[in-house]
Order: structure tokens, then sequence, then C-alpha cells
């Protein structure tokens, strides 16, 4: 059986990772684009490297006619994803990628995105799209909230420590490293190659970043009391990829053993042997997050590194592992795609 997608937002980096993903889809078929500045272009025009693919051409997205879709990608900035799916047929399966439904708390929205939810009613609906800790629940849903790419990295460390109890969840520094793609395609001075080149920086300092309303929420939940980590991410003049370093006080082993039987029938999650580090340029253009685990000088005191590419595994990957399973589909179709290397 073939399913009829749109993808919204299709012109971004998102979309367009969705689009080569799908390509590659056996059961699924994109039917509509929706953008807004590159309504009337092609896929070719604005992509060329996807230029070999038969796709419709980009539209607005009130041009957009929904009967016969199955299930749409929303690959949009957040206040206007919210916006746009309020409007769509309540009948039409959605895939989230902004973070207007990440939050189930409206004041925990508007606390870390500095405006009220438009959609409340909605956003008590959606199910958190981390897919290996809520495949049930995204299995049976109509709106599916992807994660950031960043809280997905620390989520996929440190997630199943704090459940186990094997770590000091007073004590827990998370130290990630982000590419650039993650900002989005929008004109930005900082991201121009002059800015960002030949150096990398921190941002977000002092507990700031959007995504800490993501690991308040999901830490607290799995354990069962308030979790509040340090985390600084920093932004590296790379295309793609994510490197989240973790230091917890923990027994090694313990750590090792508990996150080798969390992932042990993952298929897209790599536990890597003990002492042995991931790096992003492992996972390039993949669905895989590699895990590595090693004891640190000081006694009692662990590092776990993660590393996924933001743009696959961070966001459209998982945005299509979600769809599989909202559709009735192999949770792997169109995703083991080996990484790209060099």
């Amino acid at each position: 059986m073939t399913y009829n997608i749109a993808i919204l937002g299709a012109s971004g980096y998102t979309g367009a990772e969705l689009i080569r993903l799908i390509a590659g889809h056996s059961s699924i078929e994109i039917k509509a684009l929706g953008a807004f500045s590159k309504a009337g272009q092609t896929v070719a025009q604005v992509y060329p490297h996807l230029r070999h693919l038969d796709l419709p051409t980009m539209v607005a997205f009130d041009q957009i006619d929904w009967m016969g879709i199955d299930l749409c990608f929303c690959a949009l900035p957040h206040k206007t994803s919210q916006e746009v799916i309020s409007g769509l047929p309540r009948d039409l399966r959605i895939v989230d990628l902004s973070a207007d439904f990440r939050l189930r708390d409206p004041e925990e929205y508007q606390k870390w995105y500095g405006n009220p939810h438009s959609a409340v009613e909605m956003q008590g609906e959606a199910v958190y799209g981390l897919t290996e800790f809520y495949r049930d629940e995204i299995a049976g849903a109509r709106l599916v909230a992807g994660t950031g790419c960043n809280a997905a990295t620390g989520q996929f460390a440190l997630r199943p420590l704090i459940a186990a109890g094997v770590i000091d969840l007073d004590d827990i520094i998370l130290d990630l490293k982000a590419a650039v793609s993650g900002a989005g395609r929008a004109l930005k001075e900082n991201l121009l190659h002059a800015e960002l080149s030949e150096g990398y920086h921190a941002y977000a300092t002092g507990g700031s970043h959007r995504h800490l309303g993501e690991f308040d929420q999901e830490f607290s939940k799995v354990a069962g009391r308030d979790v509040h980590i340090q985390f600084q991410p920093h932004l590296i003049p790379a295309n793609r990829g994510i490197l989240g370093t973790a230091y917890v006080k923990g027994e090694a082993q313990a750590v090792y053993d508990t996150l080798a039987a969390a992932y042990e029938a993952e298929p897209f999650i790599e536990v890597l042997p003990m002492g042995e580090v991931p790096s992003t340029r492992h996972v390039r253009g993949s669905n895989f997050c590699h895990i590595g685990v090693a004891a640190d000088r000081l006694p009692g005191r662990t590092v776990v590194v993660a590393a996924l590419d933001n743009l696959t595994k961070g966001s459209s990957g998982q945005a299509l592992q979600n769809a599989n399973l909202m559709l009735g589909i192999s949770e792997v179709e169109g995703l083991l795609m080996a990484p790209l290397f060099p």
C-alpha cells in the first residue's frame, strides 16, 4: 500500500532532508510540497541535488488539496507551525518538526519561546516524538511533536541513566557542539562564512537555551522528581552533526551496562565498545546515533559521548521514523542508508 504525504516548509533544510529520505521509501509518495517564499518554484530550482526526482512544484499552503493526503510533515518555524497546523483537516495525521508541541505545559512554552501558545488544545494532544521512548504512543497518535536535535542528542546519552538511577541526578553537565544547519536556512549575519569559519563559540550561555525546557520536562518525568542539568551548546563551523559530551557522577561500568541494555534492540542506536567514543563524521547523513562511554581519571566519574546528524536522526529522519509507525509501516523503512564517509 502506498501512502500520500505532504511537506509544509519544503524549501528549508529539514524539508529537503525529508524529500531526500522519502525518495528511497517504498510505501510513501510525495503528493504536495508547500513553501512560503519559494512557492511556484520547482525543487530542482531550490535544491539542484534533488533534480533527478519527479516531484510536485512547491505551492502556497492554501493551494494544497488535502483530499487523499494521509500524513503531513510540518517543517516550519516555531509559532508559525502552531498557526498553520490548527487550520489543517482534523483527520490528517501530522508530524511536526518545530518546537510548538514539544512542551506539554503552555506556561513552559511561553517561558522558553516568549509568546503564548495559540493552539493549547492541540498541545495537550501531541505525543513527544522521541521514537525509542514513545514508540507505542506515537503509533496511535494523530499529532507527533518531533524533538529538538540538541534535546535528542542529550536524551539518548542520559535518559536511560536517569531512569535507572545509576548517576547522581544533581550533578549532570552536558557540553554540546552543533553544526550550523541546525540554525535553519534563513540568512543571518552571524552564520555567514566569514563570521563563522575558523573558530567556534558558545551560545545561549547561563541556561537560556530553549531545549532546556525539553530536558527539564523529560528528565523530570523519568526520574519522578525535578532534574535540572547544566547545559552549554556551542556552534561549530560544520554543515551537519551534533556531538554531545555528558559528564556524570556514576561508575563507568554501570553506566555502560545500562546504556547497552537500553539500546540492545534499537535499530538506530549503537553503543560502542567500552572506552571508544564516537565522531560526527561516522553518522553524517544517516539516521544512526553512536554513543560511547569512558571512565574519567577521577574515581566515580564517567564521560558519555553521543553523536548524530542533526538533520537526519535529530530531525527529518526521526520524523520519518515516527511517520512509519503512525502509518503502520516498518519503522526502519527508508532509513537504513549507511552514513556518508568521508
